[in-house]
């Protein structure tokens, strides 16, 4: 695989070559939402100015042209996690919206009152809130497995405390979006399906950055985002296994999601379409296919090295300047995320002041409050990284905490 030159890479990216407060914008927030390449956006144009029509129900050769477009994103995005079936996929419009999909259309007919639920003290809001709204509903229990107090690392030495006869789900990360750890979800998948349990696996940070294959997770359910890995928002994937999403009802009612229809009753379309009423977002899942298919030209390995290389050299020059690095200080371990922070410096009024130099940072709670407590932090700045990063980058960023510092110590 050849080694990945950011500095070709950024040539695709527009947005990169602007500035921010008169200096140039380097930005290191991949992991909120990514930057979208020259070849996605061109990829949606010309959807919208020779393809654009409704999919599937177009008996003309514009809407069979629509409706290729979108089912080949549909095959690029089972292609990317290893589905063996394209029919596997349900286009959503994000991971919290497949992570609600299976709260309402699977867990809603199968959790009941003693079961339980299990996640992590590292999930992100997105995999939790809705697990704690299903066991209010339910009078399920919702059990977290805790992290390491040493490098915050799942304690999956005590799986077997955690996973009981009664555990009927788990909810889990396969990527922290606060540490950037690459957690062990097959040692979470192997016991849980061993008491009968079903394993829902976030994967909105892992898609974009590590190379995996839901079959290899032995996942029932994985969810992930098009604008964490180059692509649209708005558009997002839930892969399900075939006999799952056969046996769910409807997440949603309307059209394009029916066989039949009579006044009083009706039935339902093939799976993934069952899942998918209404009129889709058609364009972003077009530009979702296109940010895999850039990807793929790319290459997921070595968007990973790059990454390593870069989290290393920050958590390398972070630790040399007193900062308090969370997770694992090996990169290998978390590549692409690292947050911290500086004696006596607030997260928010460290963003703030680096973002006068132009770099933009994260700051805040990075919707995982449970793990900030479990920290002992009530927040933390947070740079994560991507395929168009450089080092340069980091040492801008370094610059401008070293200004941060300045105001306050």
């Amino acid at each position: 695989m050849p080694r990945l030159d950011p500095e070709v890479v950024r040539k695709d990216f527009p947005i990169l070559h602007t500035e921010a407060h008169g200096k140039p914008l380097v930005y290191l927030d991949s992991a909120a939402t990514s930057q979208k390449p020259r070849q996605v956006i061109d990829r949606m144009v010309r959807f919208y100015e020779e393809e654009n029509a409704n999919v599937h129900r177009g008996i003309y050769e514009l809407g069979e042209k629509a409706t290729a477009a979108y089912e080949g994103a549909r095959e690029a995005c089972a292609r990317w996690i290893g589905a063996r079936d394209a029919s596997s996929i349900v286009f959503t419009r994000g991971t919290t919206e497949s992570i609600n999909l299976v709260r309402y259309s699977w867990a809603r007919a199968n959790v009941r009152e003693g079961d339980e639920i299990l996640v992590t003290e590292t999930e992100h809001h997105s995999n939790l809130i809705p697990w704690q709204l299903l066991a209010q509903e339910t009078g399920a229990t919702l059990r977290a497995l805790p992290i390491s107090p040493d490098d915050h690392t799942w304690r999956v030495d005590l799986l077997g405390e955690y996973v009981t006869d009664r555990t009927k789900l788990a909810a889990v990360q396969l990527k922290s979006n606060v540490l950037g750890t690459v957690n062990p979800v097959r040692a979470i998948s192997d016991a849980v399906h061993a008491v009968g349990g079903r394993v829902v696996i976030d994967a909105a940070q892992a898609a974009p950055h590590v190379a995996f294959d839901v079959n290899d997770l032995d996942a029932d359910f994985l969810a992930y985002s098009s604008h964490k890995m180059c692509g649209p928002t708005g558009a997002g994937v839930l892969y399900g296994r075939k006999d799952l999403l056969h046996e769910m009802p409807p997440f949603h009612g309307g059209g394009e999601m029916i066989r039949e229809v009579w006044i009083d009753r009706a039935t339902w379309a093939e799976v993934p379409h069952k899942f998918e009423a209404g009129t889709p977002n058609v364009a972003q899942a077009v530009g979702m296919g296109a940010a895999v298919e850039y990807l793929e030209g790319i290459g997921l390995d070595a968007i990973h090295d790059h990454e390593v290389e870069l989290t290393a050299y920050a958590i390398e020059r972070l630790l040399a300047i007193g900062a308090t690095v969370y997770g694992p200080h090996d990169a290998a371990a978390r590549p692409g995320v690292v947050s911290f922070n500086l004696p006596e410096v607030h997260p928010h009024d460290m963003a703030t002041i680096v973002d006068q130099e132009g770099v933009c940072i994260r700051a805040g709670h990075h919707c995982a409050q449970p793990l900030m407590r479990t920290l002992g932090v009530p927040a933390t700045a947070r740079a994560s990284f991507y395929l168009y990063n450089t080092k340069a980058e980091v040492d801008s960023l370094m610059e401008a905490l070293d200004k941060a510092k300045g105001w306050f110590i």
